[in-house]
């Protein structure tokens, strides 16, 4: 065997046989999966592209495109010993987040779901739920 053949022989082993597992790349996406308590507090600059008042629906404004829309509701309602409770949620999709305020003027951070037309269930860091409706 030559010189030439051994190294071609040499570089197809090398290259077949070295072969490293590609990292998986993960797509990205400009859609958070889930509202947080932070998103109510501004819009950002993406989102106030497609912001969209509305005075004949419940959201006080909705962002993003169709099938990814975040939507803002102002809610009132009850802990669970019947405390009122009020505030404002950005919600996308079935799941959202928000700030309630209670009667002595506390602020609650809240995790909130869909439960039924117009009315959430909310729960905050301890675990105690309150029970929602949007205004």
């Amino acid at each position: 065997m030559n010189k030439k053949s051994l190294f071609i022989l040499f570089s197809f082993w090398l290259l077949t046989s070295c072969k490293k597992e590609q990292p998986k790349i993960q797509p990205q996406t400009l859609y958070k999966e889930v509202a947080t308590v932070d998103d109510r507090k501004t819009i950002t600059p993406e989102e106030a592209k497609t912001y969209h008042n509305d005075t004949h629906r419940q959201y006080e404004y909705r962002t993003g495109k169709p099938g990814h829309y975040e939507y803002n509701y102002d809610v009132s309602g009850t802990n669970a010993i019947g405390d009122s409770v009020s505030g404002n949620i950005n919600i996308q999709g079935k799941y959202g987040a928000g700030i309630l305020i209670d009667m002595a003027g506390g602020e609650i951070e809240i995790t909130a779901e869909w439960i039924d037309y117009g009315k959430l269930k909310g729960v905050d860091k301890e675990g105690n739920e309150y029970h929602l409706e949007v205004n």
